[in-house]
């Protein structure tokens, strides 16, 4: 039912076709019949007029005159049926008057009103002649007014020859090409909507076949669409669907992964706190040792599952939109104040250098790459020795160094230490904290290296160096001589 819904709230695209494109078609081609039909109302009145001109020029050969200007008799001998040639088809009728400059009717119908208009200063034909509507006996009628000379060898006048024609003939004639017109039209705008519907078809027909490749996939197939022969139009749609496909594939691999690991790394911790609290409950032990040993325990599968909702956690911030911008060398100083206790447990010389370095970054993942890099330096750093932090820029990177005294580690190590669950023998821990930053350099494209210190051929300790990009340069940025040098 959700569908169907759907499917009728967002028209088709062969609705939304027809309707762009036909509305505008519909509506040129009735203002184009409008125009049309005016025109050959015009064409015919033109055409007609001219008949209704021929018919006073006729009536004015039968005209006879005696006397000159007011003194002058104008006679006619027009019979009607002298109209009865300009009738057409016996569908209208042809009414005439004749009449002298002053109204005085001289043949014809009295009844047809007298012309009280004027000759226009260009008439449209070579003679005295207007043409109007008007009503004639409850009928409407176009009426020709000829204004013609009338000279004789006994007197000369001008008379006024009215011819009226019913418009029977004329309307039939242009509703007949008004039919034609539209029947026409009406065609045109079928071929079109057939043609829109059949292209439409045509069109959506790779769509179709993108749908059905895609209803056929097996439950869980991410795999990018392959559909070469699909329009140019739509490939930008594939190449998207296929990145976010892409996307998917590791997200549900890195949860995956994130499910196996904890299923398989709490494990032992819990089995070894259910042996232990057993071992309490039957008295094996004394119960101040036993809550140590649990306690213990917990503290490490804690500190276990928080590194890994941590590792769980930079996936999450990768896939947000571009992050905040973070002062790194703010965000060293906290987090080197905050663990100064377990620098002062081990009496370690302490020293921090650092200069102003805006990175593009959430402050959750430098705080918690700062703070795994030191714990591990302070926790295999040697008691009483030295320990120092370096944060230098130049124009596109900052560049971070913990310095420790420890033993090193072997070549072998340090190819599978920034692995999960991979902690040497020398390293105490879960094996997930060089993990973390790995994963949290990677994010923020830069790059991670553990590197032994070397004076000649002695080891002398372990660099953990971290690049990272820098931010776009900001104006509180600072002036360089804010970088100290701290011993703790």
């Amino acid at each position: 039912m959700s569908a169907a819904t759907d499917s009728g709230r967002h028209p088709s695209l062969r609705r939304r076709l027809l309707l762009g494109i036909l509305l505008p078609v519909v509506l040129f081609i009735g203002f184009n019949t409008y125009s049309l039909y005016q025109q050959t109302l015009a064409s015919l009145n033109t055409a007609y007029d001219r008949t209704l001109l021929a018919s006073a020029k006729s009536i004015s050969e039968q005209l006879d005159v005696r006397g000159y200007d007011e003194a002058a008799e104008l006679r006619a001998t027009v019979p009607y049926s002298a109209l009865e040639a300009f009738e057409a088809d016996n569908q209208s009728q042809m009414f005439y008057r004749v009449s002298t400059l002053q109204g005085d009717l001289v043949s014809g119908f009295a009844e047809l009103p007298v012309w009280r208009g004027q000759i226009p200063a260009r008439p449209p034909y070579a003679a005295l002649v207007d043409f109007y509507d008007d009503r004639f006996r409850e009928r409407d009628v176009r009426v020709a007014v000829l204004l013609q000379p009338v000279a004789s060898s006994e007197g000369r006048t001008m008379a006024v020859i009215q011819v009226a024609e019913t418009l029977e003939v004329r309307e039939t004639l242009a509703l007949q090409i008004l039919r034609n017109t539209l029947l026409r039209q009406a065609l045109l705008v079928a071929v079109i909507a057939l043609t829109v519907v059949l292209v439409v078809q045509r069109a959506i027909h790779p769509v179709r076949q993108l749908s059905l490749q895609l209803q056929g996939r097996r439950e869980g197939d991410l795999s990018p669409i392959a559909a070469p022969s699909t329009p140019r139009e739509l490939q930008p749609l594939i190449d998207a669907t296929n990145e976010v496909m892409q996307r998917l594939r590791h997200l549900l691999r890195h949860q995956k992964r994130f499910v196996r690991d904890a299923s398989h790394q709490l494990r032992t911790p819990l089995a070894v706190l259910k042996t232990q609290v057993q071992s309490a409950l039957r008295g094996d032990v004394e119960p101040q040792q036993a809550l140590h040993e649990i306690s213990d325990t917990v503290d490490r599968a804690t500190q276990l599952a928080n590194q890994m909702l941590a590792l769980a956690k930079v996936e999450q911030l990768r896939q947000q939109s571009t992050p905040p911008t973070t002062r790194l060398d703010e965000m060293l100083r906290t987090v080197a104040l905050e663990i100064s206790p377990l620098i002062a447990q081990r009496d370690l010389d302490f020293g921090i250098h650092t200069e102003p370095a805006r990175v593009q970054a959430h402050e959750w993942m430098l705080r918690e790459l700062s703070r795994n890099l030191l714990h591990n330096a302070v926790r295999h750093a040697p008691q009483g020795s030295e320990l120092t932090v370096d944060l230098r820029t130049d124009s596109h990177h900052v560049a971070l160094t913990i310095s420790d005294h420890g033993p090193g580690i072997d070549d072998e190590l340090a190819t599978r230490l920034f692995q999960p669950f991979s902690a040497g023998d020398v390293r105490a821990g879960s094996g997930l904290g060089l993990a973390i930053c790995h994963e949290i350099v990677q994010a923020l494209g830069g790059s991670i290296a553990l590197t032994n210190r070397m004076v000649g051929s002695r080891l002398t300790g372990l660099d953990a160096v971290v690049r990272l990009p820098l931010a776009a340069p900001s104006a509180d940025m600072g002036n360089p001589a804010h970088a100290a040098q701290s011993p703790a």
